[in-house]
């Protein structure tokens, strides 16, 4: 497992390459300099369809942040400075934040979690509510990971969830229940994968889950690795 911070923003479209500049130009290294940061990622659009059958989301965030630290401690102690780093945004974008617990899975029949490192990351978000958190969590982590591990050309499985005694002013809430990355070398091997028999599997997993009626967004995403 380990403790995240995840800020997406959310401009018009074509702002990820300004808000490129904008990150390189004093996010990047304010946050790269936090106590207790293990890695920093920003995450953008893949420029490719993701060929899901089910869902297509079209314009997805601008940019994701993502800020890992060594132990929660250390994430609920940089909370503030994360804030002050991020500053003042960018005119015409608005930004959520996120205090989560990643959990990471095996793969491809392999007994350890894998760990991320391919670049090409389907980022999928379920927000509140549901009639039964808890419930709702406890199903989706006891079902769907283990089944996307089985995907082919599976790079890395991760669960995402909030936490809610971490939430910081400066940004408004995610409001997320749960979050699930799958990741893959390359846009080409993430299509292939949800044209196959397991993608199937875990729609019928969908049907099942317990009872919630907030928005769930799938998006296919580049992530590139700043510090750590």
């Amino acid at each position: 497992m380990s403790w995240i911070y995840e800020i997406t923003l959310q401009g018009p479209a074509g702002a990820a390459a300004a808000l490129g500049d904008w990150f390189a130009g004093g996010p990047r290294d304010a946050l790269a300099k936090l106590p207790g940061l293990v890695s920093l990622d920003t995450y953008v659009g893949s420029g490719g369809t993701a060929g899901d059958p089910y869902n297509n989301d079209g314009h997805g965030p601008s940019m994701i942040i993502v800020a890992e630290f060594t132990s929660r401690a250390a994430l609920a102690a940089a909370i503030g400075d994360i804030a002050a780093a991020i500053g003042p945004l960018p005119n015409h974008v608005s930004a959520t934040g996120a205090a989560m617990e990643r959990l990471y899975y095996p793969v491809a029949g392999g007994r350890e979690p894998a760990p991320l490192e391919a670049p090409l990351s389907y980022v999928v978000r379920y927000r509140r509510p549901a009639e039964d958190e808890e419930a709702f969590r406890a199903n989706y982590i006891a079902t769907h990971p283990v089944t996307q591990g089985e995907m082919p050309n599976i790079r890395a499985v991760m669960c995402y969830l909030p936490l809610d005694d971490l939430r910081h002013p400066h940004f408004a809430d995610a409001n997320y229940l749960i979050g699930n990355e799958v990741v893959f070398d390359s846009i080409e091997h993430l299509s292939t994968s949800m044209q196959s028999p397991v993608r199937e599997e875990l729609r019928r997993h969908y049907r099942e889950f317990p009872p919630f009626s907030g928005a769930v967004t799938h998006f296919a995403m580049q992530r590139t690795r700043h510090a750590g």
